[in-house]
Parts: C-alpha cells; sequence; structure tokens
C-alpha cells in the first residue's frame, strides 16, 4: 500500500526496523541500565531509545495508524484497522551481558493477518522483510535476496522462557530429552525472536515456542517472514498460529513440520 509519504507499508518497516537497530547499535556495550517490568524481565534504556526511534519513523510515515509498543504500550482505537506492533530489542538479556543476538521486530497487522514485516538484525546490519509477495533480505551492501527456507542444517530453536499456557502437558524443554527429537534435530536457544526469521531464511530447520502469540509485538513479524517465504507455520495443535494460547510451529518444510508436530501432540497427550 501507497500513501502521500511515496513509501509502500514494506519499506516504512523496514525503515523503522533500521532506524530501532541503529540505536541498539550505537548504545551496545557499558553497563546499561537496567529497569524492571517484573517478574524478572527488565527493559535497558537502549530499548527505550530503540522504540522512540521507531515510533518516530512511524509517526512521520504513518501517522494516522495505531501502534503497539513493548516499551510504550498501545496507541490510537483499541479496534483500529491498521495497527503497527514494535518489539524494539527481543533478546535483551543478550544484549545486557554484551551478547549480540538480538532482534528488532516491526509488523504491520491489517485487520486479521499481517501485511508488512521487518526483523533487523543491529550487528550483522541485516533486515528480513516481506510485504504482499515473498519474503527477502536485505544486506548491509545493500545487496537483496530472497529467502529460501531449508531443513538441511537440522537446528531447532526452542524457546524455553514463560510463560507456558500449555503446561505440563508441553513443555518445550522436554524435547530436548525425547530421543525422537535428538535422533533428528540438534536444539539451539538463542532467545530472540531473530531465530524465527533465520527459519525463513534457510538457517534453521524450524522454530517451537508455547504462549499466545496473538498480536505480539515479538512473533508477528517473524511469523510473516516465515509464511512469506513458504515455511509450514501453525500452532503446537497444527492449527494456524496466533488462534489462541496455541504457541508456534515454524517449519522450513512439510516433513519436519511434521516430525514435530508428532513430538509436540506426544508430549501434549503424556
Amino acid at each position: 500500500m501507497l500513501t502521500t509519504s511515496g513509501r509502500t507499508d514494506a519499506q516504512v518497516a523496514v525503515a523503522a526496523a533500521r532506524a530501532g537497530a541503529s540505536v541498539v547499535r550505537d548504545l551496545y556495550g557499558g553497563s546499561p541500565e537496567r529497569f524492571d517490568k517484573g517478574a524478572g524481565d527488565f527493559a535497558t534504556a537502549a530499548d527505550l531509545a530503540a522504540e522512540q526511534a521507531i515510533l518516530e519513523v512511524l509517526r512521520i510515515l504513518r501517522p494516522d495508524d495505531a501502534v503497539t509498543g513493548e516499551e510504550s504500550g498501545a496507541t490510537g482505537a483499541a479496534d483500529a484497522g491498521r495497527r503497527w506492533l514494535v518489539d524494539p530489542l527481543c533478546g535483551t538479556l543478550n544484549y545486557a551481558v554484551h551478547t549480540m543476538l538480538v532482534g528488532v521486530n516491526v509488523a504491520l497487522r491489517e485487520g486479521g493477518r499481517v501485511v508488512a514485516a521487518a526483523t533487523a538484525d543491529p550487528f550483522a546490519d541485516e533486515v528480513y522483510w516481506s510485504g504482499t509477495g515473498r519474503a527477502h533480505v536485505l544486506a548491509r551492501d545493500g545487496a537483496e535476496t530472497g529467502l529460501t527456507p531449508s531443513a538441511g542444517s537440522r537446528l531447532v530453536d526452542l524457546n524455553l522462557d514463560p510463560p507456558f499456557p500449555n503446561a505440563p502437558g508441553f513443555l518445550a524443554a522436554r524435547l530436548l530429552t525425547d530421543p525422537a527429537f535428538t535422533a533428528r534435530f540438534r536444539p539451539r536457544v538463542v532467545s530472540t525472536t531473530l531465530a524465527v526469521a533465520w527459519v525463513a531464511a534457510g538457517r534453521r530447520a524450524a522454530y517451537v515456542t508455547d504462549g499466545d502469540l496473538r498480536d505480539s509485538v515479538h512473533f508477528s513479524a517473524g511469523i510473516a517472514l516465515c509464511e512469506a517465504a513458504g515455511c509450514v507455520v501453525t500452532g503446537l495443535d497444527g492449527r494456524p498460529p496466533c488462534t489462541g494460547a496455541n504457541g508456534l510451529i515454524a517449519a522450513a518444510d512439510h516433513e519436519t513440520h511434521a516430525a514435530l508436530l508428532a513430538m509436540t501432540r506426544n508430549r501434549t497427550d503424556t
């Protein structure tokens, strides 16, 4: 969609994600101030500054749209037809202890679907993005290539962080001891939804998480990227994702998805 700014929604998502990534990169290092959010969660000064940079881009280029930011909350009408979902720094704990595994997520939900999405990797200086067509990655040198999923690595990222709405039936940690899982896959725990974009890019075979992901500032961009790239994306129960507290399986192909779905169902049924 073009507006008077002359930029498509996808281009706006990329510009916003890049603005946030620039702040995250510039503020990296030292001992960042932490702001307690309760339940063991916190934000850093970089989270807050990156979100403000993203919101400024959206205010300029999409002033009439509603926004939900992880740190600043929701603005605009609750039932707005167009809502931007902003996660300014996914992997805050990684970042706070000087680990360069973080992502910046920006997605536009229009009606019931995400129509534009971008996930920026501040330190690789890459942006994964999708609009109305397939998904792409924009490299630091300006080169752009399409995303091609692949299960060849056999690497599966597991989100081990709470909440766990499907416990005790399903806990991602149990997959680590499942003989069927360990015989076929190699687990990874990156602790950032940048890894969801890696599934779309062929750098991971799959990603598995529990949780209620409806209008999630963390997962909406990555799910949209995977869907645009042609991944197989469902909840842990095989139904469409984001239809309840049914988590996520994003897999590079049908075979990988079927194997993981069978394992999660086995866990759920025990």
